[in-house]
């Protein structure tokens, strides 16, 4: 038994979720990229949950890239970050008993960004992250005709919205891994900026800056699933000692 994929709603917005097999110790927040895709019924992604029986929400947050700020595309009132803050994180509690202790954040791409930043502003709350791809450097593309044209008033405003000027030196979560495949040329600086920076300031963390998968692809993204997700099964295992 695998466990099952299921489309639900959370305040109104739709999520994947995935249930495993028996009632999970664990689970993972995961955020989508600017393709939209979420992991439901991802074979790479979807094995491993099921092998480590973990819980899964994929919430819908259409291309406003997490941020909080509204963004008409996705709700006129409220934005991303706050209905993953005020309406994701009690899910898991109302379904599995689950607190944010027992919760890994993860993403690809807009979404990896999105999930080291929300991390990197709430370390309390998401102790163990994971970006994938991520689009660090997302003010790149400001000017571009896209929806960060109607989020931010300027490309400098924009910058300083990215996770890594989120980063705090004293307050972060304890269990940080990002990768990126060295192929990926858009987004590999923003990716080797973050790890100088944690670098730096002596921060822990873990990358793969090395393995060639495909450049910027779900090929890249599939093959990285065992390395991200045990990464933050073991992250949270050990939070939860640290509990006791």
């Amino acid at each position: 038994m695998k466990g099952s994929w299921s489309r639900m709603e959370i305040a109104g917005k739709p999520a994947d979720v995935y249930d495993p097999p028996d009632h999970p110790r664990f689970a993972v927040l995961h955020l989508h990229g600017v393709g939209l895709e979420t992991l439901q019924d991802n074979a790479a992604y979807t094995q491993l949950f099921a092998d480590l029986n973990l819980a899964c929400v994929c919430p819908h947050g259409q291309r406003c890239w997490w941020v909080d700020r509204r963004c008409a595309k996705f709700d006129e009132q409220v934005t991303p970050e706050r209905h993953l803050l005020d309406n994701v994180l009690p899910f898991f509690r109302a379904r599995w008993k689950l607190e944010p202790i027992a919760i890994g954040l993860q993403g690809i791409s807009m979404g990896g960004q999105g999930a080291l930043r929300l991390a990197f502003k709430h370390p309390q709350l998401f102790p163990v992250v994971a970006g994938i791809a991520s689009a660090l450097d997302y003010q790149d593309l400001y000017g571009q005709d896209t929806l960060l044209d109607s989020l931010y008033d300027s490309k400098e405003e924009c910058r300083q919205d990215t996770a890594i000027l989120h980063l705090h030196p004293t307050q972060y979560p304890p269990h940080i891994f990002f990768c990126v495949d060295p192929e990926d040329e858009k987004w590999f600086r923003g990716n080797d900026r973050l790890h100088e920076k944690l670098s730096a300031l002596g921060i822990p963390h873990e990358i793969d800056f090395t393995t060639h998968a495909g450049g910027h692809s779900w090929q890249y993204f599939n093959h990285m699933a065992g390395r991200v997700v045990r990464f933050v099964v073991a992250g949270l295992e050990q939070q939860g000692r640290r509990l006791l």
